[in-house]
């Protein structure tokens, strides 16, 4: 967890918060292993990207005009990451001068539903902190050298990831993600008992699900939990309740029709699982 304080009217929504969370991890490594450790990130962070169906940018950001460590040092970080991404096969684009202060990077930007470029992962090599640590390893050679420290965030602040998340689903999120997946609901008293038992069906299976089995009209609770973009509605009347089945109502497909509850139950749960 990270504090900034942010300076006044800079604060935005979930974008820009003054108290946000990191998935900060670092890699000490031989310089000789850069490449290789890089492109296991880059795959990484390919795989949990495309989960979401998101498009992700790659810029290489070279050394800056105030910088720590000398440029044969700065030489060999850049050339280290230009070989990892070639070898991904990814095209990138260049962020010349915008490296940190102590190596260059790797940033990945993803755009919004509105277009907006947002930065969030990111590949970082340090070839300053390990000196000022005073930290060695011994090589083959039996002679100490120097690692390298590797910084990388594969979702950068989860904050703006999550308002990220919003737009680019518009809140129609897909059912291993939406914090709602399922909504139980009766159409009148007479079948609250059989609402009750599908709702205990789903959330024993691990589904998140809620039940509303008031006395409110069908029609009325349709509209509510299309407007809150529910994926799955389950709407249970008196012949339902005779059958044993459930009536689905997708978000993204319609009118599903009357099933059995185990084979809806593990259609959501199929649904459910998450994609890496």
């Amino acid at each position: 967890m990270l504090h900034r304080n942010e300076l006044s009217g800079a604060l935005s929504g979930l974008t820009r918060v003054r108290q946000f969370s990191q998935d900060d991890g670092h890699i000490f490594c031989m310089p000789s292993q850069i490449a290789e450790e890089v492109f296991k990130l880059l795959s990484l962070i390919d795989h949990v990207y495309s989960a979401f169906g998101m498009d992700v940018e790659l810029n290489l950001a070279t050394r800056p005009e105030e910088k720590l460590g000398d440029d044969a040092l700065w030489d060999e970080a850049e050339e280290a990451l230009r070989d990892a991404l070639n070898r991904s096969g990814r095209p990138y684009g260049m962020h010349e001068g915008d490296g940190a202060f102590y190596g260059p990077k790797i940033d990945f930007d993803v755009k919004d539903a509105l277009g907006r470029s947002h930065q969030c992962a990111t590949v970082q090599l340090d070839y300053q902190l390990p000196r000022r640590f005073d930290l060695s390893y011994v090589g083959a050679d039996n002679q100490a050298h120097v690692p390298v420290v590797i910084h990388r965030a594969v979702f950068g602040s989860f904050e703006r990831f999550i308002a990220i998340l919003i737009e680019h689903y518009g809140g129609n999120f897909p059912v291993w993600l939406a914090p709602e997946q399922v909504r139980v609901m009766t159409v009148s008293e007479k079948s609250a008992e059989h609402g009750e038992a599908v709702y205990k069906a789903l959330r024993d299976a691990g589904v998140m699900v809620t039940a509303d089995l008031s006395d409110a009209k069908i029609g009325y609770k349709i509209r509510e939990t299309h407007g809150q973009k529910v994926p799955y509605m389950a709407i249970i009347g008196e012949k339902e309740q005779e059958d044993g089945t459930v009536s689905i109502r997708s978000r993204d497909e319609g009118d599903l029709g009357a099933i059995s509850v185990d084979d809806f139950v593990a259609r959501v749960v199929a649904e459910g699982v998450l994609p890496f």
